[in-house]
């Protein structure tokens, strides 16, 4: 076994990256094992927002006004049954000094609010909306925008993650590219090593202080789906390839334990701004959920508790009313003058929309929604020509005829190793195996089963951090 460093962390995306920065800071050796040839991971292919709240400086500079109790009320509601109350807690009264620590690595918050709903902004607006405003939550805390995200426009994974790598390497973190790690090795109790592959060759790595696990999660495995998430199965992958469970199941072979392992997050390919001013429907052609909260929530509502396909339908005058750049591609699959027309081409029901519509437009002219409680801004009568959108279309929409449609949805696990507060793996009797630490999607965080986009680069930052700093204090 050769020598190795006080800290070995096990990928370098945005878990792996804050938990490297914090172990140099205190002191340690750092060594980071990264499976591809650069580091990111799944993190550089992401939106790039990070759920933060409670006062931020971002926050103050835009007008907003926020506490750490209304984030707390709303994150409880948003991420839904079994959520970790205590990390959550944790996160929650971290928020503003998290947020500054992003700052100090070099990652930049513009204080200005997008305002519509979406994905991801096409501008450089620092704040957006993750679903507060939306009924029921707005009603629980009062709303506040505390999706931060980088200046980029759409995708901001990548500055995100190129400003952390950045930092863990000018804190002293070493980085081994194209290598995989294979196992832990264990002595005396504790974990003392990694034992990986690089180009066939077979290392062993000593661990001084301690190992952070931070490999993601296991979308990529069809056999661990099929086992824990089975919901995912038939539908896209969120991943840069390699979130193939293989950190979980290292830690498993040792007696490790596991939370949450049943949830995901899944995000249909829906155009938020055409969905607010229509509805979405399921297969009998039925309403199911205010379309004006976020399209995530949107999303596990549907694919998750709805009978599918699902179609989101729209008048010409709300489909012409969003700017061309903001349909991201989308286009109709149907288009008719009666409602009974377009059941027939949707597949639905006979009269389904019929009385959907009516039933909407009835109370919609009137600016209410007594069934879902969309807000009186998105609310009018949809008038014929009506349009009907297929998320299995995507995104660019192309014609079913030359390309066979996808499930329209695509999605990510959340569950994985239980860990303390500090990120320490627990085994399967609830006690703290020595040396091991986890964070990111490798580990269960703060989520129950629910999701908000941003919540999973900022548990992973967040509690990255934590475990960093926790193995390097370990045996110390």
């Amino acid at each position: 076994m050769t020598r190795g460093p006080d800290v070995i962390v096990l990928g370098f995306g945005c878990a792996g990256a804050a938990a490297a920065i914090e172990a140099a800071a205190a002191g340690a050796d750092v060594l980071v094992l990264e499976k591809a040839s650069a580091g990111g991971g799944s993190s550089a292919m992401s939106g790039g927002e990070i759920y933060l709240g409670g006062g931020t400086s971002t926050q103050v500079a835009a007008g907003v006004s926020d506490t750490v109790e209304d984030m707390y009320a709303f994150l409880v509601a948003a991420l839904g049954p079994n959520a970790d109350e205590a990390k959550l807690r944790a996160y929650c009264e971290g928020s503003v000094a998290h947020h500054d620590w992003l700052l100090a690595q070099g990652v930049e918050f513009r204080p200005s609010v997008w305002d519509r709903p979406t994905w991801m902004p096409s501008g450089d607006d620092g704040l957006m909306w993750m679903g507060e405003r939306g009924w029921p939550y707005s009603q629980l805390a009062r709303p506040a925008p505390r999706g931060h995200r980088p200046p980029t426009g759409h995708y901001g994974g990548w500055l995100l993650m190129d400003k952390l790598i950045t930092a863990a390497l000018a804190a002293g973190a070493r980085v081994a590219a194209d290598t995989s790690a294979t196992s832990l090795i264990v002595a005396d109790g504790r974990v003392v090593g990694v034992r990986a592959r690089r180009y066939g060759e077979l290392i062993e790595y000593r661990a001084r202080r301690g190992v952070v696990i931070t490999t993601g999660g296991f979308v990529d495995n069809e056999a661990m789906l099929a086992a824990h998430a089975p919901r995912l199965l038939g539908h896209g992958k969120v991943s840069d390839g390699n979130d193939d469970g293989s950190g979980i199941a290292m830690a498993l072979a040792i007696g490790a334990g596991l939370r949450n392992m049943a949830a995901v997050q899944v995000a249909m390919t829906i155009v938020p701004e055409l969905t607010a001013r229509g509805m979405i429907v399921n297969a009998l052609g039925q309403r199911f959920i205010n379309e004006d909260v976020y399209p995530g929530l949107i999303s596990q509502a549907a694919v998750l508790h709805q009978p599918g396909p699902y179609w989101v339908l729209i008048d010409e005058d709300g489909f012409e009313s969003v700017a061309e750049a903001d349909r991201w591609g989308a286009r109709p699959r149907f288009v008719a003058e009666s409602l009974a027309e377009l059941e027939r081409s949707c597949g639905l029901p006979s009269g389904s929309l019929e009385l959907t519509v009516g039933t909407y437009n009835h109370w919609a002219a009137d600016r209410a929604d007594p069934y879902f409680h969309k807000a009186a801004d998105w609310l009018r009568p949809l008038r014929p020509p009506f349009a009907a959108l297929d998320p299995r279309m995507g995104f660019a929409a192309k014609d079913f005829a030359s390309s066979a449609p996808s499930s329209g949805a695509t999605g990510f696990t959340i569950g994985g190793l239980a860990t303390t507060l500090d990120g320490a793996v627990v085994d399967v009797r609830g006690e703290v195996i020595g040396g091991l630490f986890a964070a990111g999607r490798a580990a269960a965080g703060l989520h129950g089963a629910g999701y908000i986009s941003g919540t999973s680069l900022g548990d992973g930052t967040f509690f990255g951090r934590r475990a960093g700093a926790a193995a390097a204090g370990w045996g110390a």
